[in-house]
Formats: C-alpha cells, sequence, structure tokens
C-alpha cells in the first residue's frame, strides 16, 4: 500500500455498481459529461471507445467491466473521469466510465486502512486501501494497476499510433 503522508490526503469519490470508490485526486485530470464513444474493434470488452479531447484521442474504461461486472448502464449522472498516467516515462490520459460523481473527499492518514486480502468484489491489486468515513468504509483505487502497464501497452498501439 502507499505511504499516506501526515497530512489530509484527497479523493475523488464515485458509484461504480453498488460501490463507493476514490481514486487521489493527484490522478484526476477532468470530469466530464457522457456523450457518445467512437468503439474500437479488436479492443478488450472493458475498453468502450474513445473520445475526443480538446484534439486528443482519449480511451475509456468501463471500471465494471474491468473488475468483471456487467457494462455501466447509461444514465443521466453517468461521467467520464479522465485520469493522467504515467508508461514507460510518458504521460496518457484514459477515461475511467463511472455511475456518478460523489465529492472530493479528504482523509487523514489514520482514516485510511490498508486493503484486506479477502472480502471484496474487486481484485486485491486494485485496491490501495479503504477509507474510513463515519461507519462505512470507501475502497480507494491503485489505479496503477486499474489500468495496468500490459492493457496500456496493448492500447497504445491500437488507439495511441
Amino acid at each position: 500500500m502507499t505511504n499516506y503522508n501526515s497530512e489530509e490526503n484527497q479523493f475523488l469519490t464515485f458509484q461504480s455498481g453498488n460501490e463507493v470508490l476514490g481514486i487521489d485526486i493527484l490522478y484526476i485530470k477532468e470530469i466530464k459529461e457522457y456523450h457518445g464513444l467512437t468503439t474500437i474493434p479488436m479492443v478488450p470488452d472493458f475498453i468502450k471507445g474513445v473520445i475526443n479531447l480538446r484534439g486528443k484521442v482519449v480511451p475509456i474504461i468501463d471500471l465494471s467491466i474491468r473488475f468483471g461486472r456487467k457494462t455501466t448502464i447509461i444514465t443521466k449522472k453517468t461521467c467520464i473521469v479522465v485520469v493522467e498516467i504515467s508508461y514507460e516515462d510518458e504521460k496518457y490520459d484514459v477515461g475511467i466510465l463511472v455511475d456518478s460523481v460523489n465529492e472530493v473527499l479528504k482523509l487523514n492518514p489514520e482514516d485510511i486502512e490498508p486493503s484486506p486480502s479477502f472480502g471484496t468484489n474487486i481484485r486485491n491489486e486494485f485496491i490501495k486501501g479503504f477509507g474510513k468515513i463515519e461507519n462505512s468504509f470507501i475502497i480507494l483505487l491503485n489505479i496503477d494497476k486499474v489500468l495496468s502497464i500490459s492493457e496500456i501497452s496493448s492500447m497504445e498501439d491500437k488507439i495511441f499510433n
């Protein structure tokens, strides 16, 4: 698990299925309203397509499918969270399709628990930890694992070039 500093850590929280998830805001570039995607043939199912973001091609990942669930149902609240990830000294923008965005949440280091090896419907390596909020938990995602090097590598050949 990543060590969190002694100050507050901020996470963008959002819904995916029945779960509340969070991503460290340092990865977040922007949040966009969902408008149609351009589909790409012969990519993994969780890559729903691409959008044009100010002249740049941005692949869109359906987080629900990535976690082994059914596809995200598009509603008025569906959003695309654009994150910036690094791969081989390059930075890439990737969009994550989510049911809805909630809020930016501030957590102190003592409010962040390490990920247990069991008890969630999400692969353990995708989880950075759990944020404690009153009597509930928010799953804090390890975005580098959710958008792993091998998937980025395969996307790079089909999408970025």
